[in-house]
């Protein structure tokens, strides 16, 4: 019996193939090598829509109007939020009770 296998590291989701040394990912078409497969997942790593990495305690700047679902709030550009918390899943960001996608912020 094969091994199935494993998810995808960018997606999660478990629509992999292997091809050649490498595992495809069927859905968003992500490849990775087959050997990395058998390391333990590291830790995430978030980065801002510059590309600068993330990290507990940092402070941020809005670079887009966001509304904020069920209420009329909105969240303006260059709105400044202190003292972010990162964890994991979709919105990686909590700052000020809100969850934040990372490309929406830059670092101050």
């Amino acid at each position: 019996m094969s091994t199935p296998a494993p998810a995808c590291p960018q997606c999660s989701l478990e629509e992999t193939h292997l091809q050649g040394e490498h595992y495809v990912c069927d859905v968003c078409g992500y490849e990775w090598p087959a050997d990395l497969a058998d390391m333990p997942p590291t830790e995430d790593i978030v980065r801002d829509a510059n590309g600068v990495t993330l990290t507990n305690g940092d402070t941020i700047i809005m670079i887009k109007d966001l509304k904020v679902k069920g209420s009329s709030t909105t969240l303006k550009v260059g709105a400044k939020i202190k003292n972010i918390r990162l964890g994991g899943g979709d919105h990686p960001i909590e700052a000020g009770g809100y969850m934040l996608k990372a490309e929406f912020v830059r670092k101050a």
